[in-house]
């Protein structure tokens, strides 16, 4: 018999019922350092301050009115993510799916606005994952998302990880776009190196194909600069935001230039709760501390501190882990041993750490996780580790 929640998740046995920093507390009472935060949401680790009382005050005030009216809330976060980026304009969304959907469009919009309703193919790449939408998982394309779902939504081709000619090749003159993550997350925490950003970005200007950044995941501030693209000194022509935006409450955006952008006037897109006063009050919270510097230097810092005690991993459990991966505090441990035997072992030691695939565990902790909670994640996966390799 099916279960009142659709069964699509493969749960695991536990459930939580008060946060704190970068603790998860279960419904018996047990305590767990939580190393997934969310998948990369909590940013900010669970139930922070500043965060509880910007959602406390606007609650109290005003929670939505639709996109028919301005919403001051809205403008302001607006004006914050212009003035920290490349961009020019900003649309919210809820997710980072809803945010894929509109880079699509956007794309594809502003090549028909030229005259070249032709150029509507977009080029991903092998390891991608954009969302689960219907346009979303006809980019990303893996079999695993694309099966049973019927005639996928044209205009996209899938290129391997890494293969240069390979996409100097694929781009022709129906090539509307080029969509990647400078770290990938759901593909296993592989790092697209600067030079290789940064030739991307000049087969773009050279080809008229826009550049479209997925930093759902990798973004604000996880890698140590608000946005990872950032550390290659280049810069997308639109690109995607969600997960830590909102610190644990739904918030996506698209961001984009002017000119990306020409296309989308009133009527081309919408959204019913996207930029509503409270997510956005709880989104200006969030840019106010991880845009600034010196928050993002810290976040560098413990990065390193954290890569150092992984690598320390790798080297005393070489049966179990093979390399670390990643950059700031979207890290990853290359198993030998099985991804989810790991995760499932780091229960036992109460850690929640998150699979991603090639073998991959993710290590996407708070940005703020005290020092203290770093030795003690190492030391739960130096026991983890143990477990693994005494079954």
């Amino acid at each position: 018999m099916i279960t009142p929640v659709l069964p699509t998740y493969n749960r695991a046995p536990m459930a939580f019922v008060k946060g704190e920093g970068s603790w998860l507390t279960a419904e018996d009472g047990s305590r767990y350092l939580d190393l997934g935060a969310g998948i990369a949401v909590n940013a900010l680790g669970h139930a922070h301050p500043a965060l509880v009382a910007a959602i406390t005050e606007q609650a109290a005030k005003l929670w939505h009115v639709s996109n028919l009216y301005r919403i001051p809330e809205q403008e302001k976060l607006a004006e914050m993510l212009v003035d920290k980026t490349f961009a020019d304009t900003v649309f919210f969304t809820n997710s980072g799916t809803e945010a894929a959907e509109l880079a699509i469009k956007m794309a594809r919009k502003y090549h028909y606005d030229k005259d070249r309703a032709d150029r509507i193919e977009i080029i991903a790449f092998e390891g991608a994952f954009h969302g689960r939408s219907t346009g979303a998982i006809a980019a990303a394309g893996s079999e695993k998302m694309v099966k049973g779902f019927g005639p996928l939504m044209p205009g996209f081709r899938q290129l391997k990880w890494g293969d240069h000619d390979a996409l100097r090749a694929a781009i022709t003159p129906n090539t509307c776009a080029v969509i990647i993550e400078p770290v990938q997350g759901e593909g296993g925490i592989r790092s697209v190196p600067d030079q290789c950003l940064k030739g991307l970005r000049d087969l773009c200007d050279e080809t008229g194909t826009l550049l479209i950044f997925d930093e759902v995941q990798c973004g604000m501030g996880r890698t140590g600069k608000l946005f990872a693209h950032e550390w290659a000194g280049v810069s997308p022509d639109i690109m995607m935001v969600a997960k830590g935006i909102g610190g644990g409450f739904p918030l996506g955006a698209v961001l984009a230039t002017e000119k990306a952008a020409s296309g989308m006037v009133a009527g081309t897109h919408g959204s019913t709760y996207g930029g509503n006063p409270l997510g956005c009050a709880v989104g200006a919270a969030v840019m106010g501390i991880v845009s600034d510097d010196a928050f993002l230097d810290e976040v560098s810092r413990k990065a390193a501190l954290f890569r150092q005690g992984l690598e320390g991993l790798v080297a005393s459990h070489p049966t179990v882990f093979e390399a670390v991966r990643g950059q700031g505090l979207i890290l990853g441990l290359k198993c030998k041993a099985s991804n989810l035997d790991v995760v499932k072992a780091a229960y036992a030691e109460h850690l929640l750490t998150v699979p991603a695939a090639d073998n991959v565990l993710r290590l996407l902790p708070a940005l703020n996780i005290p020092d203290t909670d770093i030795s003690e994640a190492l030391a739960r996966l130096d026991r983890t580790a143990a477990r693994i390799e005494a079954a």
